[in-house]
């Protein structure tokens, strides 16, 4: 390992050091999750985590469409353990800008594959500058899936972490 990641995994471990998990991380330098855009799968326009204050939020964000067995996975989990009943749950695909025709294209195709209007409704397809978006979460690379807990009524993010949602992940989830 290069010594300037190596000086900086030795800094992160320290700041962490009383987290559960290796790979969840208090939001330091990055506390606020970017107001971004987007229609769920039921053609209703969103916007995260602006539209989502109720309750505090959990927000699965995407890259790849062999994502989708990880985020299945994670909220199996969250719903299992009942956390849809006190926290809004959303899965954001994000999709690299392209024209409206190809991004109305890919939105039915998502929509034809998914029938449950629930998860119609949690899922909302982000097109945006994905550079920026990774450089504004610190997200490092599109290898897996990334989740924040977003603070209730904020866009303040309290946790957030990578990979599927462990046991040990919703606990901490759940002490907030």
């Amino acid at each position: 390992m290069a010594r300037p990641k190596l000086l900086f995994l030795i800094v992160f471990l320290l700041t962490i050091s009383c987290q559960p998990s290796e790979n969840m991380y208090m939001s330091g330098e990055i506390n606020e999750f970017p107001s971004i855009e987007g229609n769920n799968l039921n053609k209703e326009k969103k916007v995260i985590p602006d539209d989502f204050v109720d309750k505090d939020l959990i927000i699965i964000v995407a890259f790849q469409q062999w994502h989708q067995g990880l985020v299945d996975q994670s909220i199996n989990l969250l719903e299992n353990n009942e956390m849809d009943l006190t926290h809004n749950i959303i899965e954001v695909p994000t999709i690299r800008k392209t024209n409206k025709l190809n991004e109305i294209y890919l939105d039915g195709v998502m929509r034809a594959g998914i029938r449950d209007d629930r998860i119609r409704n949690r899922t909302i397809t982000a097109y945006l500058n994905k550079e920026e978006f990774k450089e504004d979460l610190d997200i490092p690379n599109e290898e897996t899936i990334y989740w924040f807990l977003i603070e209730e009524g904020t866009s303040k993010i309290l946790i957030q972490g990578e990979g599927i949602i462990t046991e040990k992940e919703l606990e901490l989830i759940q002490s907030y």
